[in-house]
């Protein structure tokens, strides 16, 4: 392409300060360096991971700061030593990579790589340690070497997955991180059977995206869990056969469903990073045969409390990170899954808006509106 080896000027949303709306910005995009590719994001969606980090209540902020990682585009460019993506691939953007060389990543069981492994502190390119972008000559830090709220942005090629061109990326690019999470922590990890019963903590988009996995993998009864009773009409959309909300109960969850399941669900997945979940989660679970697996991030503080006689009774506790899948091998074959119409996207996108309307999708999140917002680059 004509801007290979150039630097490119372009939009992108910028937070400047934590918790402040994000500005839209001309940013300068250096061209890619050894091992990196620098790709045209044409949608990109947002997730809860970039509103955590925006208000940088918990975690070192690093400002300013390009957010998003969810997203579908299109290779404009490689660096020296890229082999396996070309200019005009199709891709989507992973804030995890698959580096093929490191222990991890030759390993069948895992998909954590040692050299792409998500580091959200980190601000800058990992090959020279410097940020791709800049305004006026001040560097504007990346995000979970993703960054898609650009027009143009610059990642790892490790970080990529090469999908079928044909794939609609307007629907697929959802598919880069919350839905594969919760899909994958059911098909992967919990492994239901089918005609088994399966209850999902936690009812926001990873956990549809775990409910869809048990309909999909043919669970007969599939319990939703969430203190939200609004959500339990979604849910159906997804195979949820029966809601509980905890605050309906004066006794503990784990206890209600125990007695709906005559001893236990066979399997389980948390969706909500809440310590007291998982431990319902992981009770839940009958004996002899349950698992319970975790998907919620923790916090910090948390501590698993358990009586260990759980284990010796035969119920399993799994964690999963990003559903088990190693994102440039796998994540095409979950994008074929949507293509061979096994798998439905376009139900969890509930809302869509232009790229300079950023902060609206923003706001539908942090009223608990809607599953994904859809951002469209070109207006």
């Amino acid at each position: 392409m004509a801007t290979a080896g150039k630097v490119i000027k372009c939009k992108a949303a910028v937070a400047w300060e934590a918790g402040k709306p994000l500005s839209i910005e001309e940013v300068e995009v250096a061209p890619p360096q050894a091992m990196e590719v620098r790709v045209k994001i044409l949608y990109t969606a947002l997730c809860h991971t970039d509103v955590y980090f925006w208000e940088a209540k918990g975690q070192t902020p690093v400002f300013p700061r390009i957010l998003g990682h969810e997203a579908g585009g299109i290779v404009e460019s490689v660096g020296e030593g890229v082999t396996d993506l070309a200019p005009g691939d199709h891709v989507l953007p992973v804030f995890t990579g698959e580096c093929k060389e490191c222990a991890h990543c030759k390993s069948e069981e895992s998909n954590m790589c040692d050299l792409l492994r998500i580091n959200v502190d980190r601000g800058v390119m990992i090959g020279d340690g410097k940020s791709r972008f800049s305004i006026n000559g001040q560097p504007i830090f990346h995000f979970v070497g993703t960054s898609t709220f650009s027009e143009y942005t610059v990642i790892h090629d490790g970080c990529l997955a090469k999908i079928n061109p044909e794939a609609p990326l307007d629907k697929v690019c959802v598919l880069s991180c919350g839905i594969s999470t919760g899909l994958g922590a059911t098909l992967n990890v919990a492994k239901p059977a089918k005609g088994s019963t399966v209850a999902i903590f936690g009812l926001g988009a990873v956990g549809l995206a775990a409910m869809e996995g048990a309909r999909l993998a043919g669970a007969s009864r599939i319990i939703g869990v969430d203190v939200n009773p609004a959500k339990y009409e979604q849910a159906k959309k997804f195979g949820c056969t029966d809601f509980v909300n905890p605050k309906d109960h004066n006794k503990p969850v784990q206890e209600v469903l125990i007695e709906m399941t005559n001893g236990g669900v066979d399997r389980s997945v948390e969706c909500t990073g809440n310590v007291n979940a998982m431990i319902s989660a992981f009770e839940c679970v009958h004996d002899g045969w349950g698992v319970a697996v975790l998907v919620g991030v923790p916090h910090r503080e948390d501590q698993f409390k358990t009586h260990p006689m759980n284990f010796l009774n035969e119920k399993t506790l799994k964690g999963t990170f990003f559903g088990n899948y190693k994102p440039r091998t796998d994540l095409p074959n979950v994008v074929e899954m949507y293509m061979k119409k096994e798998l439905e996207v376009e139900k969890f996108i509930t809302h869509s808006v232009p790229f300079s309307e950023i902060n609206t999708a923003f706001d539908l999140m942090l009223k608990g509106e809607g599953l994904r917002c859809i951002m469209r680059m070109e207006e």
